[in-house]
């Protein structure tokens, strides 16, 4: 039997994962520079700006992404930047609009992801946010569904746990908000087979909450 599998865009896939309680920044899809602006307004500067494209993977490769866009000059101003850099890189890419939405307070960068083995099913990842997880490499590996302790012990054992504790004058980051986000990526997994891929990345842990600020989700469909 044939197998379709489709990208969800990051507004999609947001609203996928709010739908079952987990965690997002909240994000818009303007799809003109007229929708953008408004939408920016609505939700409050500063705002991030991201090309919504099934046809791009690597958005700040291509200009992409704008940050800490502080009005709506600035944001109109970067909707054509934006438009203008991304047609000349890639000029068959289908454009649905941007993203919008507010930037995140500052905090530690970790990720969250699932990816299914063909003898284990899926399997959850967690690790440094960002860029570390590609430098570093610093992730550990559970087998969904998790309990609490398989949480903790997945958290606990990733050599940059000392930066979760709080490091060099930071406050220590909630383990409980980290345990809570992956016990509920866990049982959406569960819940929701059809789901072949998924990352989280990054999620801001704060002292007291954890929020995904991106996301990013594979369906597998059996037509």
């Amino acid at each position: 039997m044939l197998k379709q599998e489709i990208l969800l865009n990051e507004v999609e896939a947001k609203d996928l994962l709010r739908k079952a309680g987990i965690p997002v920044i909240d994000t818009r899809l303007g799809r003109d520079k007229n929708e953008a602006i408004s939408l920016s307004r609505e939700i409050g500067f500063p705002v991030a700006m991201k090309i919504i494209s099934g046809d791009i993977v690597h958005k700040s490769d291509v200009g992409g992404v704008k940050l800490g866009l502080a009005d709506a000059v600035q944001v109109g101003k970067a909707y054509d930047e934006m438009m203008d850099g991304v047609r000349q890189k890639l000029p068959a890419a289908r454009i649905i609009g941007v993203s919008i939405q507010k930037m995140a307070p500052p905090g530690v960068e970790v990720i969250i992801g699932m990816t299914r083995d063909a003898q284990f099913g899926p399997v959850i990842m967690f690790g440094l946010g960002g860029i570390m997880v590609e430098v570093l490499k610093d992730v550990s590996f559970r087998i969904v569904p998790l309990t609490r302790w398989d949480a903790a012990e997945m958290i606990s054992e990733i050599k940059g746990h000392a930066i979760l504790k709080g490091f060099r004058g930071q406050p220590p980051v909630s383990i409980t908000a980290l345990e809570d986000l992956v016990l509920k990526i866990s049982d959406f997994i569960a819940q929701n087979p059809q789901v072949k891929e998924l990352d989280l990345n990054p999620v801001i842990a704060y002292p007291d909450s954890a929020l995904a600020v991106d996301a990013r989700i594979v369906i597998d469909f059996k037509p």
